[in-house]
């Protein structure tokens, strides 16, 4: 007799096509086991072993998410199964690692248990290596300029646009003064930024205005210059040259001007659509010409001393680039032909990131080059087309914001429960039940299905279990069949599902986030993130899940990851991962390599504010890291706010009405009051029992996090 875990009536052969005649009686139920092989986590051939008695380790993990490929210098796993940061890449020594789960425990812990008393989700910044990541591209571009004979140098400029967090653009500015980065701004509230930051950046530090422009932002950059600061306005328009003249000649200022020219190269996908004839942004040869004329006429050709272009995000190959730059440098040597005085040409972004380790130039998700190759072809571009044309080699500038800040931060987040399907057991009893309750029709199917299943036909079993579901489905939809007998045919359709192996053993996570808050790109689209447990890593993930967020939306889940896959390996929640109590159950996920756009992309769907922020840089205590700011997660207020409540109303509005209805309790109302103020205070997310030792604690935690973020001025751990 075939092998097939469940019970099924197995008491006659049946005829041809299965269908049994006459009155048949169930006899008592057969339990088989065996059947075929049950699915494993593991997809990939070159996966690690899944022998359950095998022993785990923190190197299978990195294997199995692939974080050497994608984590590479600054993020590995620990020997205790962690998540570690490396702040200083590849110069980062053994004892200068950070675990990043003790930065969540110290972030998270209550303020009462030596914590600070921060609720999740969490962002995690780490400013050694955002610094790490500048020094890495100015000498990568240093040592190809050195080692081609290059003319002139490199000069780079992070366009805020990635991230407008102060902190991020500030330090950017602190940590590249001496090499002279500069700012790129797209906006006017993006140019009032720069222009202040770079007030205490290196005076020789570019500041590019890109983007759409009016008056207002052609006379701010006009200020800038006034200001000292080394500004150049970018023509994307052609009428933009109109304004340049007319408001430099009215308020006496010398502007430089750059231009940025449409290039016949571009690339495929999703991030090249910004590139080409047919792009956004920028000006035709006819464009570029006409322009000439108009400075030539106004007797300011000399000013127009800067080329921009843009091949578009996450160039997939050297070769690409190299020819998109060729393809520029060419323009810029016309240019100089022309009469300009030119002396940079702006390559503008396009310098990508490995999201999935791939180290491909076939996939949106990864680039097949690092930043020397980058900087290499680069140079070796400009120089030769410079070179043959006879002209000076100009400084070279990049617009690489993606590079420089993906890196730099971490989003930590917590599974609260998990969901799956219990295949339930069923007694002859209970088959005898639900057989008995079953149409005509139904009851074919079933002994259609107990044959299948005598003869060992798998395949078959799966096609009249789901026609007999679907005929259980329409009768219940007609009243004809009870809530009982439905649950009855699901737990035994459930069963044949599991014994043939085509059970769905996927289950959903559900995480305290907000994708389109925090990861706004997945749902717009569909930028995978590498996604990982940043604990339990020496112990081996048992089951496969997706993720779902706490909005009311069915698009607030993850359902797609890194390597093609559409689960995540995970592990089996501890103590139900309740956020009711104890602590011990709490399993933490970190999304990496998201410092670049989401901040700034993310909204308020169903009123949940931004992640809590910790700034950590690596120090010499026990713990490796010093916690230098703060910054709690909007509260339900902050967010009421930005959709025009106002929270303070609201409170008194409630207050009045549960006086009005004699909600009063034995201290006057008093109860019910604060529970409203701290409700209007907390953020919107989930949060633990366990997260404050008393009311008065976490209040306090909330009270002085919002008013001053500069509280935690620097804390040791």
């Amino acid at each position: 007799m075939p092998a097939l875990a469940y019970c099924v009536d197995a008491a006659v052969a049946p005829p041809p096509g299965y269908v049994f005649a006459g009155d048949s009686s169930l006899p008592s139920s057969v339990l088989f086991s065996g059947g075929p092989p049950e699915t494993t986590i593991f997809s990939s051939p070159d996966s690690p072993p899944t022998s359950e008695n095998m022993s785990w380790s923190p190197p299978l993990s990195s294997s199995l998410y692939k974080i050497d490929g994608w984590g590479a210098p600054y993020f590995s796993v620990n020997g205790s199964g962690n998540m570690a940061v490396r702040p200083y890449g590849t110069a980062t020594l053994p004892h200068q690692k950070i675990d990043l789960l003790k930065i969540v425990k110290k972030a998270s812990d209550p303020i009462c248990s030596g914590g600070l008393g921060l609720q999740l989700p969490l962002i995690v910044r780490f400013p050694d290596v955002l610094k790490n990541r500048l020094e890495s591209l100015q000498s990568a571009f240093d040592y190809a300029i050195q080692s081609q004979g290059y003319g002139s140098h490199y000069q780079g400029v992070y366009p805020v646009k990635c991230n407008q967090d102060r902190f991020v653009v500030e330090d950017i500015v602190k940590f590249g003064s001496s090499f002279r980065f500069g700012l790129e701004a797209g906006s006017k509230p993006e140019l009032l930024l720069a222009m202040s930051c770079l007030c205490k950046g290196n005076s020789d530090a570019f500041l590019v205005c890109n983007g759409f422009k009016d008056a207002e932002y052609i006379s701010l950059a006009l200020i800038a210059r006034k200001l000292a600061l080394n500004t150049v306005i970018v023509i994307e328009q052609e009428e933009e040259i109109d304004l340049v003249i007319d408001l430099s000649k009215r308020l006496f200022v010398r502007p430089v001007v750059g231009m940025r020219a449409k290039l016949r190269t571009k690339h495929s996908g999703h991030f090249g659509s910004t590139s080409g004839e047919k792009g956004k942004f920028g000006l035709t040869t006819t464009q570029i010409l006409r322009v000439v004329r108009k400075l030539e006429q106004a007797d300011m050709l000399d000013c127009l001393q800067l080329l921009h272009f843009h091949i578009g995000s996450q160039i997939p190959s050297t070769a690409l680039l190299a020819d998109g730059v060729g393809e520029a440098a060419q323009i810029y040597c016309e240019l100089v032909r022309l009469g300009a005085n030119m002396r940079v040409i702006d390559i503008g972004g396009g310098l990508g990131i490995d999201y999935d380790g791939s180290k491909s130039s076939d996939s949106e998700l990864s680039v097949a080059y690092g930043l020397e190759e980058y900087a290499a072809a680069v140079v070796d571009a400009v120089r030769c087309v410079c070179d043959c044309r006879s002209v000076k080699h100009p400084i070279i500038c990049s617009e690489s914001g993606r590079a420089i800040v993906s890196r730099h931060s971490v989003l930590i987040f917590e599974a609260v429960s998990a969901s799956s399907y219990e295949v339930p057991s069923m007694s002859s009893l209970e088959l005898q039940y639900l057989v008995d309750g079953l149409t005509d029709e139904a009851r074919v199917d079933y002994q259609n299905l107990s044959a299948a299943a005598y003869m060992g036909e798998y395949k078959t079993c799966l096609v009249y279990a789901d026609q007999l579901k679907q005929r259980c489905v329409e009768k219940f939809k007609d009243g004809c069949l009870g809530m009982e007998q439905l649950a009855a045919v699901d737990g035994l359709c459930a069963l044949v599902a599991k014994a043939v192996g085509e059970l769905d053993s996927v289950r959903t996570y559900h995480v305290n986030l907000s994708i389109f808050t925090s990861i706004p790109d997945f749902w717009g689209i569909d930028q995978l993130f590498p996604i990982v447990p940043i604990h339990r890593l020496d112990q081996r993930p048992t089951v496969r899940g997706v993720l779902s967020d706490l909005t009311c939306d069915s698009d607030g889940k993850i359902d797609k990851f890194i390597g093609g896959e559409s689960s995540l390996p995970l592990h089996e929640l501890e103590g139900n991962g309740s956020l009711s109590g104890g602590g011990g159950g709490r399993y933490y996920l970190g999304m990496f390599l998201g410092g670049a756009y989401e901040e700034a992309l993310g909204g308020v769907h169903n009123l949940f504010g931004g992640p809590s922020v910790i700034r950590v840089m690596q120090s010499d205590g026990p713990h490796s890291f010093a916690v230098t700011r703060t910054v709690p997660g909007p509260s339900c207020g902050d967010v009421l706010r930005v959709m025009q409540h106002e929270p303070e109303l609201m409170f008194e509005t409630l207050k009045h009405r549960a006086e009005e209805f004699g909600q009063e309790d034995d201290d006057g109302g008093e109860g019910i009051a604060n529970s409203l103020a701290m409700s209007f205070r907390n953020m919107p997310y989930l949060a633990s029992a366990s997260s404050c030792c008393s009311e008065t604690d976490y209040n306090g935690a909330v009270d002085s996090g919002a008013g001053d973020a500069e509280q935690w001025t620097y804390c040791y751990a």
